[in-house]
């Protein structure tokens, strides 16, 4: 099974209903909506429950898009077999994933990531969690800045997207993004590449989420792509956190966790697929992680 934690944008296309500004922890209903399969959620106090079963999935959307900051949920995957369910959309975007794909019962979780810019992905990296992440809830985080864009699990940089505009590749930084998350089945290749098919005697397969957090660069549906980056970049009348020295790049203590997390937990990385990319994909020969 999988569930997708992404911020995708669709390029020309903006929904907002909340004027510019900061956005931060807050109750679900506050940052987000239902998208699709409404029956299929589950609310329970603070705690949103998706549920899979043979007839749908189910997934949210925020409310508004944003243009740099962070964005944050605490999610726990579904237990035992959940083989086969996976997540994702997508025409002409930019995107950064977490997917979580399913397994068999008794085999890891694999949590791949990915980044889309300008609806080029094909950027995948999978890797093996250090914890289980059916027993307990854990923070997964995506900060987005002019300089970078980095995946975090409970805090620890998983993955880290430089701009690397001056070397000529392109970087996501002009268009303002939304928060979406969903399960569904995905049982053609999301488990072993479709090896293993979903066992619907499970079902139903259910995703739990709280702790919602967002704090970034909030955009209205009526901003142009030029209001919005020069809306939400730092100048000598404002400063944004994300804009900040020290939020240019990770830290000696994070860049040290990260090796860490590659070196013992990495098992794949496009960057290496020769049998894919013969020729190395060009931001591969610039990035130092």
């Amino acid at each position: 099974m999988a569930v997708l934690f992404k911020m995708p944008v669709v390029l020309g296309f903006f929904v907002g209903l909340l004027m510019l500004g900061l956005a931060s922890s807050a109750e679900f209903h506050e940052l987000f909506q239902p998208g699709w399969a409404n029956d299929h959620f589950i609310y329970e106090g603070e705690l949103l429950k998706l549920k899979l079963d043979n007839f749908s999935g189910a997934g949210f959307a925020s409310k508004s898009r944003y243009l740099f900051g962070k964005v944050s949920m605490q999610i726990k995957l579904v237990e035992g077999d959940s083989a086969g369910t996976m997540s994702s959309e997508g025409p002409y975007h930019n995107e950064f994933d977490f997917e979580f794909l399913g397994n068999t019962t008794g085999e890891p979780y694999l949590l791949q990531t990915n980044v889309y810019v300008n609806g080029v992905g094909n950027r995948e990296q999978r890797m093996n969690l250090w914890f289980d992440p059916t027993k307990d809830f854990h923070s997964y985080s995506l900060l987005w800045n002019q300089r970078q864009v980095v995946f975090l699990v409970d805090e620890t940089p998983i993955r880290v997207h430089t701009n690397m505009e001056h070397k000529g590749i392109p970087f996501p930084k002009d268009q303002a993004m939304g928060v979406y998350s969903s399960i569904w089945n995905a049982d053609d290749w999301a488990t072993q590449g479709g090896l293993v098919k979903t066992d619907w005697s499970h079902a139903p397969f259910v995703a739990s989420y709280k702790g919602f957090e967002i704090d970034a660069c909030e955009c209205p549906v009526s901003v142009t792509a030029d209001e919005i980056a020069k809306k939400c970049s730092s100048s000598a009348e404002k400063r944004f956190w994300w804009d900040e020295p020290t939020m240019s790049e990770l830290s000696l203590h994070q860049s040290h966790q990260l090796v860490w997390v590659r070196a013992n937990h990495l098992v794949y990385d496009y960057c290496t697929d020769t049998a894919r990319f013969p020729i190395k994909p060009v931001e591969c020969e610039h990035h130092r992680h």
